[in-house]
């Protein structure tokens, strides 16, 4: 009767904290240190596939909630865009949304660089933006701002090889022709990219910079 007490015992420690059976073992889903998930969305990997063949340098990063509806999903950290004849710079951006990339880098090479070499005689070096990912509304309303789930890029500057800087604060009405052509042509560029594009003509709030902001049913541009 004791051994047969101890065996019961024995067999009960053995099986203690199990869950599951050896064919099918529970498994968690991956998680970064900081709890966001690694996963991505069909459509995410067809997007940095995109981006890829863009030839745009880029790191994917983890999709992570914030609260108060900001999120950062299907996000990458650029590093840097292609041109024609070799890569550009890009400052201060943070996680951005894979569409919002893309649509960037298409702007950037196809409309940027090319009236930089066309209007002003230089190619584009390096793009300069006040940031992508803020938890923030869009000023004077409740409502979420695109940049809290990093789905907006703010453009400030433009640095050229000859060592020139074009910026949206200082140039948008500039006294040089070429300057305000070539600020209003790659603004007619994002136009055609990006569903939503404001300028200095918007409001003084988007004095400084260029807001762009892919998607949506409707283009607005102003």
């Amino acid at each position: 009767m004791v051994r047969r007490v101890l065996i019961a015992l024995s067999l009960t420690a053995l099986t203690a904290g199990c869950v599951g059976s050896p064919e099918q073992p529970v498994r968690k889903p991956s998680r970064s240190s900081t709890g966001a998930s690694l996963s991505q969305s069909p459509q995410t990997r067809a997007c940095l596939a995109n981006l890829g063949a863009a030839q745009a340098r880029f790191t994917p990063l983890a999709d992570q909630y914030y609260g108060a509806g900001c999120s950062t999903l299907g996000t990458v950290r650029l590093e840097s865009l292609r041109a024609d004849n070799g890569l550009l710079n890009i400052t201060n951006l943070g996680p951005v949304s894979c569409p919002a990339a893309n649509a960037l880098q298409g702007w950037a090479r196809f409309g940027v660089d090319r009236a930089a070499r066309q209007i002003l005689g230089s190619p584009l070096q390096r793009i300069e933006t006040m940031g992508s990912y803020s938890c923030r509304n869009v000023a004077g309303t409740s409502r979420l701002s695109a940049h809290a789930t990093a789905n907006a890029i703010d453009i400030a500057a433009f640095r050229l090889a000859d060592g020139r800087r074009i910026s949206i604060v200082n140039d948008w009405n500039s006294p040089s022709p070429q300057v305000r052509a070539f600020l209003r042509t790659i603004r007619d560029s994002a136009c055609k990219r990006f569903g939503t594009v404001l300028t200095p003509d918007y409001n003084a709030a988007h004095r400084d910079h260029l807001h762009l902001e892919p998607g949506g049913l409707k283009s607005f541009c102003r």
